[in-house]
Order: C-alpha cells, then sequence, then structure tokens
C-alpha cells in the first residue's frame, strides 16, 4: 500500500542531496511523492516511482528545497536600514539598541511577522532566530508556516527587567523549551548567550550546560568584528574561542555566528569540537566587519551554513545575495574561479545550513520533511535555463522574484507568488506604524 498522498510533478528538480539534476527522460517527468504527514516519500522520474495518486499536481517549473537562513534576527525589520554607516559597536549602542529597549511583545510578533512573510516569498522557508520575546516569535510562524529554529537571546545590555541573563533567564528558556521544542514539528529550540562581550565566560557556560540537558544546541556571536577580538583578548588573555573553550561551551553542540575574525588555530578547535559557523558576508560587508575567510574554514574541516544576520544590517532576508556572494568573494579574495563551486554554495544554502541547525531539511529525499519551492524556468532572467549551467544559473541569476510557490512540511504557504496563509497587506500596514512609533521614540 502506498504511502503517497499527493505527487508535485515538475519540469526540473534539483534534490541538492543525492546531487545532480532530475531532467525528462523519454516522456517522463520528474516528480516528488509526499505523504499526508508532510514528508517526502519518493523523488525521481515518474517512471521510478509508484504509479501516480489521484492527487497528482502539474506545477511545471524547477522544484528545490527550501533555503535555509542559519543566523537572523528577524523581528528587527521595524530597524530595518537603520544606522547605515557605522561599525557594529556604534551601530549597535547608537541606533539599535535603543529602539529594541522600546520594543513589546506586539512590536516582536509585528516583525517576525513581516520578516517571516518576506523569507517564505524568497523561498526561505527555515530560519534561525536569535531574540527576545521568543513566544510572539512562535506565535508569528505558526501563522505563516515557517519553520523556525528559536534560540532565546541572552543578553546583558537589553530588557534585564524583564529577561535578565541569571538563573530566571535559563529557568524561563528551560520551561519555554518543553512547551515547544519538537523536532518532528515546525518548531525546535536552541539557547542564544549573546556574545563573549556582553556576557562572562561563565555565564556562556552555564547556559551552554543548559542546551545540553535540553538536547539542543548553543547560538552564539563569534569574532565578527577585529575591534570584538581584541577586547577579548584584552580582557581574558586569549581569543574567544579559547575562553569558551575553557569553560566547556564546546562540549555540546555549537553554532557560532560570524567568524570572521578566527585564526587558523581557532578554527582547529571548533573543527575538532564540530562546531558550526553561520557565514553572513552581505551583514559583514555592509558593516565593514571583514570577510570570513570561507575557502580555509571549509578546509580546517568546519561546518559552514548561510545566515543573513538581522534586517537592519543586511537589509533584507532573503538569502539569494548571500548564496552568490559567498562564492564570489572566495573566488575573488583568493584569485581563484574554481575556489567555491555554485553546487557548493548551493549546499550550504540548504543541506548544511540545515545540518548546522540539527535538521533534516535542505534535501529532497524520503524520509525528508516536504520543504521546498518552485522557481519559474521561465523568468527572462534565469533563461534559457540549460541543464547544464541550471546550478550555476540558480546561485548567481537567482531571487526572490523567481519564487513562485513554496511548502513547508508538505503544506503550501505561498501559491503563485502570494502568501497563501496571512493577510500580507495587513502586517506591512502594521509593521509601518509600529516602526515610525520606535523611531520617533528612541
Amino acid at each position: 500500500m502506498t504511502r503517497t498522498a499527493w505527487r508535485l510533478v515538475a519540469d526540473r528538480i534539483i534534490p541538492v542531496e543525492p546531487g545532480g539534476i532530475i531532467s525528462p527522460i523519454d516522456g517522463s517527468r520528474p516528480a516528488i511523492d509526499i505523504d499526508r504527514f508532510g514528508v517526502i516519500v519518493g523523488c525521481g522520474l515518474e517512471a521510478n516511482l509508484p504509479p501516480a495518486p489521484p492527487d497528482r499536481r502539474t506545477v511545471g517549473g524547477l522544484l528545490m528545497p527550501g533555503l535555509v537562513n542559519s543566523h537572523a534576527h528577524t523581528p528587527m525589520t521595524l530597524m530595518r536600514s537603520v544606522g547605515d554607516g557605522l561599525p557594529l559597536r556604534a551601530w549597535l549602542t547608537d541606533a539599535v539598541w535603543p529602539r529594541e529597549g522600546i520594543m513589546s511583545p506586539d512590536d516582536a510578533f509585528a516583525g517576525m511577522l513581516l520578516g517571516s512573510v518576506e523569507m517564505l516569498l524568497a523561498g526561505v522557508t527555515t530560519s534561525c532566530e536569535m531574540y527576545l520575546y521568543e513566544e510572539e516569535l512562535v506565535r508569528a510562524v505558526d501563522q505563516t508556516g515557517a519553520r523556525m529554529v528559536i534560540t532565546p537571546g541572552v543578553l546583558a545590555v537589553l530588557h534585564a527587567s524583564s529577561f535578565g541573563t541569571g538563573a530566571d533567564r535559563a529557568e524561563a528558556i528551560r520551561e519555554f523549551a518543553a512547551l515547544h521544542h519538537d523536532p518532528a514539528s515546525r518548531i525546535t529550540v536552541g539557547v542564544g548567550p549573546h556574545s563573549t562581550y556582553d556576557l562572562k565566560p561563565g555565564q556562556i557556560g552555564e547556559l551552554a550546560s543548559l542546551a545540553r540537558d535540553l538536547d539542543s544546541f548553543v547560538h552564539v556571536h563569534l569574532e565578527e568584528t577585529q575591534v570584538e577580538r581584541q577586547q577579548v583578548i584584552a580582557d581574558y588573555g586569549k581569543p574567544a574561542t579559547e575562553v569558551l573553550a575553557e569553560v566547556g561551551v564546546f562540549d555540546g553542540a555549537v553554532l557560532a555566528a560570524h567568524g570572521v575574525w578566527l585564526s587558523s588555530s581557532d578554527r582547529k578547535i571548533l573543527s575538532h569540537a564540530n562546531v558550526s559557523i553561520a557565514h553572513n558576508p552581505v551583514s559583514n560587508l555592509k558593516l565593514g566587519s571583514g570577510i570570513m575567510p570561507l575557502v580555509e574554514t571549509l578546509a580546517d574541516g568546519v561546518r559552514v551554513g548561510l545566515g543573513t544576520d538581522g534586517p537592519a544590517s543586511n537589509d533584507n532576508l532573503s538569502l539569494w545575495q548571500e548564496l552568490a556572494l559567498a562564492p564570489l568573494l572566495s573566488r575573488g579574495t583568493n584569485h581563484n574561479s574554481q575556489a567555491i563551486s555554485a553546487d557548493q554554495a548551493l549546499r550550504l544554502a540548504t543541506i548544511d545550513g540545515a545540518r548546522a541547525l540539527g535538521l533534516d531539511v535542505g534535501r529532497l529525499a524520503p524520509g525528508c520533511p516536504a520543504d521546498i519551492i518552485r522557481l519559474d524556468l521561465d523568468h527572462p532572467s534565469l533563461a534559457p535555463a540549460l541543464e547544464e549551467d541550471l546550478v550555476t544559473s540558480v546561485v548567481f541569476a537567482g531571487g526572490p522574484h523567481l519564487v513562485t510557490d513554496v511548502w513547508v512540511a508538505g503544506m503550501q504557504v505561498v501559491a503563485e507568488r502570494g502568501m497563501t496563509t496571512v493577510n500580507t497587506t495587513a502586517i506591512v500596514a502594521d509593521a509601518k506604524k509600529r516602526a515610525q512609533r520606535l523611531a520617533r521614540e528612541s
């Protein structure tokens, strides 16, 4: 008895893993079979799949896994583009934190709604969030239908009376995880100590212990700027990587955001501990933080995913810029047009980012959740879309404008370039009012 509930039939499929492109052969078309739980049960040519179910949907175009944004602060959509031209520290203290400091739970909900819609319309089906007001973020993606890894932020400088950095905050995260952490669902939970320049090493170590208790991971900013690196060395006599290793942070799973200024010895520590890095090339360039040496990082055995960072420093959440820029920067800085291939780049934005988050998405294979996006192969910016050049075209010519339809866990959340789950017009209007108030009152 077949498990297939319905089938998507396309013109081409890029499954990412296994590699290659599935194209029509002898009249047999590429297809994906999905069960009633939203799990892929087959992917390949129809001739090699079970007989088609009654619900056979010919969608055409190119089907591929949804993109995975491995580092984001999405509610910052309400501060999009603020403080342009400032270096990181001044940008935080003078532009961002004054507005974040007066945000309400409803503001965070509105900002997350807006950003979730932006990502889904761009084909980003999963995001890893570090933010406060975690209940509101869950409520937002419950409405949009996105997949989210939420790592409740622990930050000394903001909302100390509400969130704090001590035992009360840790217990609140533990209770939150008990309610929402479910690897079988669209929501999983980690722990988000901000950084070694905001929190004491002992505090981060205690939070890492909490993450291990929860069978989850730590999500922390690491070596984003040269100033940060120098400050930590001045304070503790050694780089942040060594500081975190000494307090046991790397005894469990860790996702480190940025890693721009890591030394070779730092990267070897991370590789030995199986730490992953979220590479945020657009944000790092916009803030003048530097360029993470992607080729060297991968060569040192560190897993890398792609992230947008927050929309105040990017200034969008689509991940398509990162997908193209990561290999371009690597080729340019290494004077080598083969430094990072298009296939490697696509893995960074899909399966490698997913694995950094402990998720089995980012590929179209039996047993994986049906997180799928459709691209318009007839769009002028992607045509002629020849098979031998298709992955390269997707990486370097792709963008939100190509995304027509999106499914998350088998549920269609975008159809014909519009949201099916929420009212985009109302969400944008509400976000505008809230952003204006934050700017006025900060």
